[in-house]
């Protein structure tokens, strides 16, 4: 085992923060080989249980739970920033064509690798990820993360028809594509399966309940797709399916709403939309720089808790603006502004950390396996230097409490704050 001392932060059941100043981290192999949190909080408590092990001071420092991104396209990488009228001109001229360079494995494996560095760079240590319609950008992803000992998720994506060639593919194949990837992948070592339709729009019928079928087949793979996201893509999605009640309602039925479910953006729904995910388990990835970058709209914070479904933070790269979980829960912070309905402060900001982290692996159906520091957690944590610039050194020292210092670290922090992301090894 080995200790590591700084001030801790950490997330009860509820979600709430636990806060050690002076903190002691110990982690230790679980029976299986792989690096756990076996002990969490005050220095003096925690020493006292663990006398024998080395500990690693680190000063002035915070020690957290990598960061989760419930949603991501890794091979959008090389088009953030890329201007456009709109979701479906930007798809057309910018995405489509660089996914299409995804057949080629080289290109693939190049892609990932810069991937998997930016997101380590800044502090995200878990992702569910878009590959491309290629198997071979699945292929490229999973052996990449699987080198880096990453606990990752991602899969092909699905998409038959409204697609330009390149990216389009053939409904039975990309069926057999799916399965086929599902028992290489799925399960191995710290890797999972997310069966991906692109979004309804660009699914036949026939994809769509394949789709069902193997979710149904493969019940603890993830189902990762887009839903509501803009006004215009909810009108195409209701003249393709007119028999829906709804836009999210499609993929209720094909059998694509269950526990492991997530939809992207979430944002043109009713209530009826949010019982519908309450009631099947589907958790919603929240991607605020896409959606502002892109004008799609606003998330409603305040309908989903009312309601009570399931959601968390999410990148959206290439849509989104930035790798950094920082960026991201500014951007919360501002939507949250939008459509707030009673005076005070939008989100708290340990809320936001929480949305980022141990909430989004509850919405993921990984709750005390990542996202947190709680004992029996997989050992994925940040290092934090909240003096990394000297504005921050400035602005931190002024904290008053918890909540003050997270939100100078939202506010003013970007990768310089991660002086090392730490990924639970095996062995």
């Amino acid at each position: 085992m080995h200790a590591y001392r700084a001030s801790l932060l950490r997330f009860d059941a509820a979600g709430q923060p636990v806060f050690d100043t002076d903190g002691l981290l110990v982690i230790g192999p679980d029976g299986q080989g792989r690096q756990r949190v076996q002990d969490a909080g005050a220095f003096a408590e925690v020493a006292a249980r663990h006398p024998g092990a080395a500990v690693t001071h680190w000063p002035g420092r915070i020690l957290a739970p990598g960061f989760v991104d419930m949603h991501i396209h890794f091979p959008q990488t090389d088009i953030i920033g890329a201007p456009a009228d709109g979701l479906l001109p930007w798809l057309e001229n910018y995405t489509f064509p660089a996914e299409s360079r995804f057949a080629d494995p080289a290109h693939s494996a190049e892609v990932a690798e810069v991937f998997f560095d930016e997101l380590l760079r800044n502090g995200v240590t878990t992702s569910l990820t878009f590959a491309t319609s290629h198997p071979q950008s699945v292929q490229a992803f999973f052996e990449a993360a699987q080198r880096r000992q990453l606990r990752m998720i991602s899969g092909k994506v699905l998409q038959d028809r409204h697609s330009p060639d390149g990216v389009r593919d053939q409904t039975e194949r990309s069926l057999t594509d799916t399965e086929a990837l599902i028992r290489t992948w799925h399960n191995r070592d710290r890797l999972g399966y997310a069966i991906t339709p692109r979004f309804a729009p660009t699914s036949t019928d026939a994809q769509l309940r394949g789709a069902g079928e193997l979710a149904a087949k493969y019940p603890d793979t993830w189902i990762h797709s887009h839903v509501a996201e803009n006004k215009d893509e909810v009108k195409w999605a209701r003249e393709l399916f007119p028999h829906a009640r709804s836009y999210l309602d499609v993929y209720a039925g094909f059998g694509l709403m269950r526990e492991r479910a997530v939809y992207a953006h979430c944002i043109h729904f009713d209530d009826d939309d949010r019982r519908l995910m309450r009631d099947t388990g589907t958790a919603s990835a929240v991607s605020p720089t896409s959606n502002l970058f892109l004008g799609s709209g606003f998330f409603d914070f305040e309908g989903a808790d009312r309601i009570g479904y399931r959601y968390g933070l999410a990148s959206d790269v290439g849509g989104g603006t930035s790798f950094s979980p920082f960026a991201t829960m500014l951007a919360a912070y501002y939507v949250g502004r939008e459509g707030q309905t009673k005076p005070g402060v939008s989100i708290p900001p340990s809320q936001l950390w929480w949305r980022h982290t141990g909430g989004a692996a509850r919405a993921l159906g990984l709750d005390g396996v990542i996202g947190n520091l709680q004992p029996g957690c997989e050992a994925d944590f940040l290092v934090i230097d909240p003096k990394a610039t000297p504005l921050l050194a400035r602005k931190t020292a002024l904290a008053n409490n918890l909540e003050e210092l997270l939100f100078s670290l939202i506010v003013l922090g970007d990768d310089r704050l991660i002086e090392r992301t730490v990924i639970s090894q095996a062995g």
